[in-house]
């Protein structure tokens, strides 16, 4: 597992999927591979000499979304890091949720009002969602 409290995904949530790969192609080499574990076929993995590297979500579907990049943060066990973040002024945005291959994730904010995501990797994902 990576190291408690390490970045260990980032993604870009944008309205502009098409002009973010273009950008993100072209100044760095990317490419982008489809990957919809929800099936809503809102999510891309950016490539990089065969390996992902971020995410790209259509945030299309939820308007008045913050648009921008999300960090994943890793933790031991989601549950038990979430009780604490809770008990010590932290807030549970949204219910945690498993994602098949990825991992399992949960939302927070810290009591000074910044998000993050949490998440403990499954055994498959290593460096990557796909």
């Amino acid at each position: 597992m990576a190291k408690q409290g390490s970045v260990v995904w980032s993604e870009l949530m944008t309205t502009e999927v098409k002009k973010a790969k273009a950008f993100y192609g072209k100044t760095l080499g990317l490419t982008f591979q489809a990957f919809d574990p929800s099936g809503e076929g809102n999510y891309w993995v950016a490539m990089a000499g065969g390996e992902s590297v971020w995410g790209l979500m259509d945030m299309t579907s939820r308007p008045g979304s913050p648009m921008g990049w999300f960090t994943y943060l890793a933790v031991d066990d989601v549950d038990a890091r979430v009780a604490e973040a809770v008990a010590v002024g932290g807030k549970l945005l949204a219910p945690v949720f498993d994602v098949p291959s990825v991992g399992r994730i949960a939302i927070v904010q810290d009591p000074a009002g910044a998000v993050i995501g949490w998440m403990k990797p499954a055994p498959v994902m290593a460096s990557s969602p796909v």
